[in-house]
């Protein structure tokens, strides 16, 4: 097909121009996002350390630059349109569009707010031809020979038609690369300025990676990372590829480390395997030996940008996604404690006043928010990961495919719950938590305030398909209880049960590889049933989300 076709395919479904939103309604919707300042105390960085900080926000910035072309490949272009209307309507665009990284706002099920785009997102962005279909990049992937095979699914490539039309898979270091020469410069000279021996080292080899497109040492090198200055920068989540879920965005995350908080959960370190060997599933598809790394980091953010700094703001991740990374080495943990206080008070606490009875309203407390957000991310890591389908060695994602997602989302978090009650009936949790049904009715309660939070962001977005798919689920046990007047309350009992079935349900679709069945999962319960519409709707005068607004990461660069 030629790029002519693929144009007009693309024209057929612009937005209409007259529809577009006004300056005072692009106001209302980015008023969804609450601005928040974000503050580090960088007092106690080296010399060294303060250098390289602001190099690395430097490199944060040019990360903004290639996730614009990752997401749509007219996203520059409209960008700079953009930048050259002063006009009051101009300038609610280019705030929008900054918080949404394009001309689709996420909160609206990813619909154009700007004339002259695609009317939504394209689910491939611009990972493959813009006129592609699933079916056809599918059978072409089948085509290949295995060792093809393993690039066209790779997380560091895209597919491009070659001048015969044929398509082709094009490394990262090909397709971006003067953003990565610039980035791997100023990597090297970030690394050249810190004293930390792990940082250096993990810099370094990452801006190798951007060259070579190999990415495997840097990895284990972000594992091996101990450093006051913490940072995660390059390609890694693969929610912006909607269509096959296999390519990975461009991200960063700048932190200074929260030693004294970091302590506080290190304790879970040496749980996991006494988790994983408890995890409700059939026996054999527990892992025996997870990796030899799981470390839970607190952090304080300093600058994020690309995909981390996309709409709803990330709270805390569990990388690499790498699934040799992660048998070898483990994963780790990342939680931003200064983001996640911010989406307590601004958005947690001010819906659980309206979703919530009364009497349930003092239970939503910040130190069961966090925890969960532990609990979630180390779930991540648990349960299968390399499994055999078939005959066939593969993975939990490759199996999946754009269905990934949505079920490692909700498995995380149910697994999570799992393991918080797990440790809470030994006792482990008592100074964090408290014990018995005083601590579990505050853990399901503020999970059920949180469940609010997660759908506003909509059933397209990954996280809020896997919480609809819980939330319905619960209900249905009888785990959760709408009442006339519009609130919700949790059964403890029913919804500790429900919460173990769930998590075997989910954890055994991932082992088998169980596309179909993740399917028909998604079908039944990741929907917006009317009570819950309802209370959605009510929510309305309440943010959704924050907007980051770096501050020390501005001063650091002046």
């Amino acid at each position: 097909m030629t790029k002519l076709f693929a144009a007009a395919a693309v024209a057929a479904t612009l937005f209409v121009p007259s529809n577009a939103p006004d300056a005072a309604e692009l106001k209302r919707m980015a008023a969804r996002f609450a601005p928040t300042q974000l503050r580090v105390d960088i007092s106690h960085l080296s010399a060294g350390d303060r250098r390289a900080l602001r190099t690395l926000v430097e490199a944060a910035e040019v990360i903004d630059q290639i996730y614009l072309d990752q997401k749509w490949s007219g996203n520059r272009a409209k960008w700079a349109e953009l930048q050259r209307d002063r006009t009051e309507l101009g300038q609610a665009r280019r705030h929008y569009f900054w918080i949404n990284k394009g001309p689709w706002s996420e909160l609206d099920a990813q619909q154009a707010f700007l004339p002259d785009v695609p009317e939504r997102k394209l689910p491939g962005a611009n990972f493959y031809p813009e006129d592609v279909t699933k079916a056809e990049v599918e059978r072409w992937i089948e085509s290949l020979p295995d060792s093809l095979q393993r690039q066209a699914k790779g997380f560091y490539t895209v597919v491009r038609r070659g001048s015969d039309g044929a398509f082709r898979p094009v490394p990262y270091s090909e397709a971006y690369r003067p953003a990565l020469d610039r980035l791997a410069g100023l990597l090297r000279d970030a690394a050249r300025a810190t004293d930390n021996p792990s940082l250096r080292r993990f810099l370094t080899l990452r801006a190798d990676a951007f060259r070579s497109n190999d990415y495997y040492a840097s990895e284990v090198a972000w594992m091996e990372l101990d450093s006051p200055l913490d940072v995660t920068i390059g390609p890694y989540e693969t929610y912006t590829d909607e269509l096959l879920g296999y390519k990975a965005s461009f991200e960063a995350y700048v932190h200074v480390r929260d030693e004294a908080e970091s302590k506080k959960l290190a304790f879970l370190q040496g749980r996991l395997q006494e988790i994983e060997n408890n995890l409700p599933i059939d026996p054999k598809y527990r892992n025996p030996k997870l990796g030899g790394l799981a470390p839970i980091v607190v952090v304080n953010e300093v600058i994020a940008a690309g995909d981390g700094n996309e709409g709803v703001q990330t709270a805390a991740y569990n990388l690499p996604n790498d699934e040799r990374v992660v048998a070898a080495k483990g994963s780790k943990r990342t939680m931003m404690k200064n983001v996640q206080e911010a989406k307590f008070a601004k958005t947690l606490l001010p819906l659980s006043r309206i979703v919530l009875r009364n009497e349930d309203q003092p239970q939503v407390t910040f130190d069961h928010f966090f925890t969960h957000i532990v609990a979630h991310e180390v779930a991540h890591g648990l349960g299968p990961q390399q499994i055999t389908v078939s005959g066939r060695r593969t993975g939990v994602r490759a199996e999946l495919k754009d269905l990934h997602s949505p079920i490692e989302e909700a498995k995380a978090d149910v697994t999570g719950l799992f393991m918080l009650q797990y440790l809470m009936d030994r006792g482990l949790l008592a100074q964090s938590l408290g014990t018995g049904p005083a601590g579990e009715r505050k853990l399901y309660t503020t999970y059920l305030a949180s469940a609010f939070r997660t759908l506003r962001f909509g059933v397209k977005a990954a996280h809020a398909r896997g919480m609809a798919l819980q939330f319905n689920y619960f209900v249905e046990k009888g785990a959760y209880t709408a009442h006339p007047e519009g609130t919700f309350s949790v059964n403890v009992g029913r919804m500790k049960r429900a919460v173990r079935d769930l998590a075997s349900e989910l954890l055994t679709v991932e082992a088998d590889g169980d596309y179909a069945r993740a399917g028909g999962l998604l079908a039944k319960y990741s929907v917006i049933s009317p009570s819950m519409q309802a209370a959605l709707h009510r929510l309305a005068p309440v943010p959704t989300d924050i907007e980051p607004i770096f501050a020390t990461a501005a001063e650091v660069r002046k």
